[in-house]
């Protein structure tokens, strides 16, 4: 990924907060079928020694743990908000017209080596983690003990479990930092008029 200095994130635990804010992945892999993209929810998992592994599943009707081996390089891209950003919001605009389209966005990268996991109860404790982490915020969170023992035993043999050990993380959160502070005050006013959430991420400023 290409990342300009103005735009590079490498604080991980700033990285890592954007990944579970952000989970939903796409995870890309060049395996006997050649490339190939599978887009799915991931949960971050940190050790005692800091190693860092993403966890999830996909159905096993999908070939992708038949085609690929285990321990094979994958990237998974995580990402945020994004913004059309036109000219006409930079005041130097109105002054010299030298202004261009641009997009904003935010982006975190991170390659690693995966692995597929057949274990029933490996697969059980990530389903209720992930049931967790994304019903907690429901009037009545479901839980996985809600169905049937024998219905969720046979839901498991459905699914096969993926980790990722983590080589590599990088990040781009492209947020107007490489321009003037009245032209990102214009960005942030052009986005608040239209109610983007990308708008909080661009704080007004009195001076560059």
């Amino acid at each position: 990924m290409y990342t300009p200095k103005h735009f590079d994130i490498n604080d991980q635990e700033e990285l890592l907060a954007f990944v579970k804010a952000f989970p939903f992945a796409t995870l890309v892999s060049n395996g006997e079928d050649g490339l190939n993209a599978e887009h799915i929810p991931m949960l971050v998992h940190v050790d005692a020694e800091n190693s860092v592994v993403l966890q999830a599943h996909i159905a096993k009707a999908n070939k992708l743990w038949q085609n690929l081996a285990n321990q094979a390089d994958v990237l998974v891209i995580f990402q945020g908000e994004n913004a059309y950003i036109t000219p006409n919001w930079y005041p130097s605009k109105k002054v010299d017209g030298k202004a261009v389209p641009t997009w904003n966005y935010r982006a975190v990268h991170i390659k690693g080596s995966i692995q597929f996991i057949h274990e029933a109860e490996w697969k059980l404790s990530l389903l209720d983690r992930l049931t967790n982490i994304h019903e907690q915020n429901q009037p009545a969170p479901w839980a996985i003990s809600d169905a049937p023992s024998d219905y969720i035993a046979q839901r498991l043999k459905g699914i096969v479990g993926v980790e990722i050990t983590v080589i590599d993380i990088q990040g781009k959160f492209k947020l107007s930092q490489n321009q003037s502070a009245e032209n990102k005050n214009g960005v942030h006013e052009g986005l608040s008029e239209t109610h983007h959430p990308m708008a909080n991420l661009i704080k007004p400023t009195s001076g560059d």
